[in-house]
């Protein structure tokens, strides 16, 4: 039999498939394809009520477009009172967005939030400064877009991630001076104390807080009484899932000083999402009693509109040396770096940055002289170039030489160079 004919041979009698087979190819095809579908649930217990959440499942990035949903939930523990927590849910999206370029595809709309994640919060922490208010908050921030979920955070509220394989991964990072060296030393190295609180007798007792004010934490929205070195600035993390899709548990600290991450995901495995959140916060009761506001949201991501609930892994799987594999701590910027666990349950790693150096974060953005203006990389606003050669006018700093960006004006300017204690702070002393 000639070479054509063994061809011809096969494609006329192509081997038969079972019924089962073909529908599920057609199914996956058509899953690959698809956004997800998601569930999610709330519950909370409150001590002090400082406790926020935001829930937005029908944002779109194109308005009038159902094509561009994306969905946004939010967890903002506030402390010294409720102020900030309310303004930063009320406003945090808004200033996000309006650091978007407009007319953006959905992939370069992706590429962007990350920085547009750093702009926003910039942003809302100067305009709730403006107010005279003294509180602050800690600020869990995720976006879910198709199968990307990208987490913006400060303070020690958590998101983690628990895949279909079993893994539990932590994405955010938690900005506590007790347990973070590096943001020890940075606060220390812009201006700021640390130390325990000193009682009489020269006793130092509790977690370590930045001098002055008291605050336990290194970054938050708010807090102008306590240095500007308390940045704002967020961890940002951008993954994507699998079809296979995974669960989210978002949650204030009042959750995590009383659960790990890992008991946090198992206590709920087998559950909707609406009773996994309720049984989040009833373990962490029974572990440490109600000493906190606790506020949980879980959020599941399926392929179908079939809830696929997280089961349990195999109990010999190694699950720490797979977790080292899918989150390391090194920042990977390659988009064509995929950590496979199985079939079920591959997590791609997109994005991750935790820079407190705003420079770093926004870029160096060369101005279009020919458009006559220039905007500031984090509030936005626009401002007229006063001649060709590329001076800024009054309302916005002068780089020193060249063109250096990131392109801030003047306020927005001397919060960057505070922040990097390039200049005393003029916060008073308070508490949290």
């Amino acid at each position: 039999m000639s070479r054509a004919e063994l061809v011809v041979g096969r494609a006329d009698n192509p081997p038969l498939l079972p019924l089962g087979t073909l529908i599920g190819r057609e199914l996956r095809g058509r899953i690959k394809d698809d956004n997800p579908f998601l569930k999610y649930g709330q519950a909370a217990l409150a001590k002090k009520g400082e406790d926020y959440f935001l829930i937005k499942p029908d944002c779109q990035r194109i308005p009038g477009d159902p094509s561009t949903t994306f969905s946004v939930f939010a967890i903002f523990d506030g402390h010294n009172g409720v102020s900030a927590a309310i303004f930063t849910k009320e406003n945090l999206l808004a200033n996000v967005l309006s650091a978007i370029p407009p007319g953006v595809s959905r992939d370069e709309w992706l590429a962007a939030l990350p920085r547009a994640l750093v702009a926003g919060f910039v942003k809302t922490d100067i305009e709730f400064q403006q107010k005279g208010e003294t509180s602050g908050t800690t600020v869990t921030f995720v976006v879910i877009d198709g199968w990307t979920i990208t987490v913006a955070s400060v303070g020690d509220s958590r998101c983690i991630l628990d895949t279909q394989g079993g893994v539990v991964s932590l994405l955010t990072v938690d900005h506590r001076l007790e347990e973070n060296e590096e943001e020890r030393e940075r606060v220390t190295a812009s201006g700021g104390e640390v130390g325990r609180l000193n009682v009489f007798g020269g006793n130092e007792v509790g977690p370590l807080r930045c001098w002055p004010g008291g605050l336990c934490l290194s970054r938050s929205i708010g807090d102008p009484d306590v240095g500007e070195f308390i940045v704002p600035i967020p961890h940002v993390k951008q993954v994507k899932l699998s079809n296979a899709g995974g669960r989210l548990i978002i949650a204030s600290d009042g959750i995590w000083d009383a659960l790990s991450s890992d008991m946090a995901a198992k206590s709920c495995r087998g559950l909707p999402a609406e009773l996994a959140a309720k049984l989040v916060v009833k373990d962490a009761l029974r572990s440490r009693g109600l000493k906190d506001d606790t506020t949980c949201l879980v959020v599941d991501i399926n392929p179908s509109d079939i809830p696929i609930i997280p089961s349990p892994p195999p109990p010999k799987k190694k699950q720490n040396f797979l977790n080292s594999i899918l989150f390391g701590k090194k920042s990977l910027r390659s988009t064509n770096k995929a950590s496979k666990l199985s079939a079920v349950g591959a997590v791609e790693e997109l994005f991750e940055e935790g820079s407190a150096i705003l420079a770093e974060r926004l870029g160096k953005d060369i101005p279009d002289q020919k458009s006559g203006v220039i905007k500031c990389a984090v509030c936005q606003a626009d401002q007229p170039l006063d001649d060709p050669s590329g001076n800024p006018g009054t309302f916005f700093s002068p780089p020193s030489k060249h063109w250096e960006g990131p392109f801030l004006c003047t306020t927005c300017r001397k919060k960057k160079d505070a922040m990097e204690g390039k200049r005393p702070s003029k916060s008073t002393a308070g508490t949290k």
